[in-house]
């Protein structure tokens, strides 16, 4: 890391210099699609790195070309990220789905096989199980639940054993916060590997990262962000970020090229804007998660919070949360008594915590993933998975834990007050 500063404190300055732009102390935006080349033969050795034609040359820089190719905004961003996750290199996108879209399709070809985690992210389970599958690509599911054994034993009956290319998971999951074992997955993908084939792993650290996080320390291959959640976290822009390898990154950025599903200048921009205070925002919404995760365990109407917090040291679950995170973060699900009315009753009565998908944004929001972001997953798959007309998922924001916490109180009256079986609960 440059001078040896931490990442928060690189967060203003790092990858720009002043002097290039009139000595501006912020960024401007370079609202541009096109570059000036200084003569005919940098124009011909830009293109070259750009295409992957060749390897860039020890003290060879990137020329600017094309703001679908590079841009000063997106490379400033892209050195900037790669220091939160110690990464060599990054590729930010126009959303978190562009990001893993174009890592599938970078890393997948028609017959082969990938193995992933369940639950995940709605977006990424429907691309998973209808886009890739019209490609015939075989994709194996696993939960938190399974053991090493039980996943390769799958990977053998599959039939495509010697087409395994990626391992993708999600960690913790969203929405149930379980968790996966990220050296055991190294290990499976290792085992399928061959000399000539490596077998990647990929990571969504969106629900932890960059800061509680750090999936390329435990062996993962490639790590990827909604930067649209944490990263960005004001709910004004849509990103997303890939994180690895040099040689990973290389062919992914080359298929950004030719899908242009880059991040823009201005997106950039903020993202830049907002790197700034991820650090102190993050810090805030975990403790204030504390604050609400304690509130919910002990109210009469919540039969289970699902919150990584209040693991248990001794179980094994605990074991691997010490192992692999840092933090519990801010994001907490729990089952409401009742189904789908009372949950609705809840979400409805909310005044400060705002009804909306998404998360890790400075306001708290609220979300009913059974008939939300997780309605396209079949329905015997939800409740296998946990994911039940009951939970309500919390991402905890950055206001004052009391006021979130009475907010929440008044949203448990009102369904106290209109349900009677409700009501006894909290009477009985």
């Amino acid at each position: 890391m440059p001078n040896n500063f931490r990442p928060e404190s690189l967060m203003m300055t790092h990858a720009y210099r002043p002097e290039l732009s009139e000595g501006a102390i912020k960024p401007p935006i370079f609202q541009t699609s096109t570059f000036v080349f200084e003569s005919a033969e940098a124009g011909k050795a830009y293109f070259e790195l750009a295409y992957g034609l060749r390897e860039r040359g020890q003290q060879e820089e990137s020329g600017l070309i094309y703001s679908r190719i590079n841009n000063p905004n997106l490379e400033i961003l892209e050195d900037r990220l790669c220091l939160w996750d110690q990464a060599e290199a990054c590729a930010v996108f126009e959303s978190g789905m562009s990001a893993i879209s174009t890592v599938m399709l970078c890393f997948l070809r028609p017959g082969d096989l990938l193995l992933y985690s369940r639950p995940t992210y709605g977006g990424t389970d429907h691309f998973v199980n209808h886009v890739l599958r019209e490609m015939d690509i075989m994709a194996v599911g696993f939960g938190p639940e399974d053991d090493a054994e039980t996943i390769e034993g799958r990977i053998l009956e599959s039939g495509r054993a010697d087409r395994l290319r990626l391992v993708y998971v999600e960690t913790p999951a969203n929405p149930t916060n379980s968790l996966i074992d990220l050296r055991m997955m190294r290990g499976i993908a290792d085992r399928f590997s061959r000399a000539d084939q490596r077998v990647r792993l990929a990571v969504d650290n969106t629900y932890m990262g960059p800061l509680w996080c750090s999936p390329l320390e435990h062996g993962a291959d490639l790590v990827l962000y909604s930067a649209t959640k944490y990263i960005g976290g004001h709910s004004d822009l849509i990103a997303g970020a890939v994180l690895g390898d040099r040689e990973s990154l290389a062919a992914v950025r080359v298929l950004r090229t030719f899908l242009g599903n880059m991040a823009s200048p201005h997106t950039c921009w903020l993202l830049l804007r907002s790197l700034e205070t991820l650090k102190v925002r993050m810090e805030r919404q975990q403790e204030n998660a504390r604050h609400l995760a304690d509130y919910l365990t002990g109210h009469p109407l919540v039969e289970r919070v699902y919150y990584l917090g209040h693991l248990s040291a001794s179980s094994a679950e605990g074991q691997l949360f010490r192992r692999q995170y840092s933090g519990p973060g801010a994001m907490i699900s729990f089952d409401i008594r009742g189904g789908e009315a009372e949950a609705f009753r809840f979400l409805n009565a909310l005044k400060l915590v705002k009804l909306a998908v998404s998360l890790g944004s400075t306001e708290s929001l609220v979300q009913h993933p059974a008939t939300m972001t997780h309605v396209g997953v079949c329905p015997e798959e939800r409740a296998r998975m946990g994911i039940t007309d009951k939970l309500i998922r919390l991402s905890v924001g950055v206001e004052h834990h009391e006021d979130l916490r009475a907010d929440l109180e008044a949203a448990f009256m009102a369904v106290s007050t209109d349900s009677p079986v409700e009501k006894r609960a909290v009477l009985g």
